[in-house]
């Protein structure tokens, strides 16, 4: 029987374009060399099925499908790894060489963490660095994380790396479209599972026009977003009867949320009258 990899990398494509092929060169040149790479073609209409075939790594197991969405993919990718831990990858950002063998070195040493982040470095479509994300620098241990969350995302969901039963323990909700992430760290903290992030900059976050981070977020109220992502929690916390003190705090930042949204769209409507 094949020995299972250490790592299962998640990396769901749609529509890839010009940056998909560093992705794929990026994570096969990790020095953890020991994991396996779970491509899932979601329907691509572009040249992505030809860029991931043009790879011969053994290490790649190409899933092809119907277009579905992402957070399909993603469930997708989490039934089918065979690793003890995941990692998230998305299919426009590179991951730095040491990446996977300093995650999983922690996550061997530390049974207790259930996810692990990194810090991340935003670079642009010509792969030039644009500056750093503040909440992600300023959240490192459990203890800051758990006290960001309530009020604002600050984990950058490509850059993580988890415990395979964690993620099948906790998958990605639908209801969650566009903030699927958020959604999850907020459900973990709330069963205090152990988040904590590595203190180097391990991915590099490419942020261009075509990204989900332009093309969906910014374009809308991440106040209004973030009010509905933690309503739509807190609704499933009274229905699972989980309520906790992290919960108050979710619903005080979830009210925070409703002020600003209603704030800026006060704002908004004014600037166009």
């Amino acid at each position: 029987m094949e020995k299972a990899p250490l790592i299962s990398v998640i990396l769901p494509v749609y529509n890839g374009g010009p940056f998909l092929r560093q992705t794929l060169e990026a994570l096969l040149a990790q020095t953890l060399e020991d994991f396996e790479l779970l491509v899932i073609n979601d329907g691509s209409t572009d040249d992505s099925e030809a860029t991931i075939l043009s790879f011969t790594d053994p290490r790649i197991r190409y899933l092809p499908q119907s277009n579905q969405g992402f957070i399909a993919s993603l469930n997708r990718g989490i039934a089918e790894a065979r690793g003890k831990y995941i990692a998230r990858i998305d299919a426009d950002d590179v991951c730095l060489p040491l990446r996977f063998e300093q995650q999983a070195a922690l996550l061997n040493d530390r049974p207790e963490v259930a996810v692990v982040g990194c810090f991340i470095i935003f670079i642009d479509e010509n792969g030039k660095e644009t500056g750093i994300w503040p909440e992600d620098r300023a959240c490192v241990s459990n203890e800051q994380i758990r006290q960001a969350l309530p009020h604002f995302n600050c984990i950058a969901h490509p850059g993580v790396m988890g415990r395979t039963e964690i993620f099948r323990q906790y998958p990605y909700r639908a209801s969650q479209q566009h903030i699927e992430d958020y959604d999850l760290w907020l459900r973990l903290a709330g069963d205090d599972k152990v988040i904590v992030k590595l203190p180097q900059p391990l991915l590099l976050y490419r942020v261009h026009t075509g990204s989900v981070t332009v093309s969906v977020i910014k374009k809308n109220n991440i106040f209004l977003r973030h009010f509905h992502c933690k309503r739509r929690y807190l609704a499933g916390r009274i229905r699972e009867r989980k309520w906790n003190g992290f919960d108050f705090r979710v619903l005080a930042g979830m009210c925070r949320d409703a002020m600003v949204a209603f704030g800026k769209s006060i704002k908004q409507r004014n600037a166009h009258v």
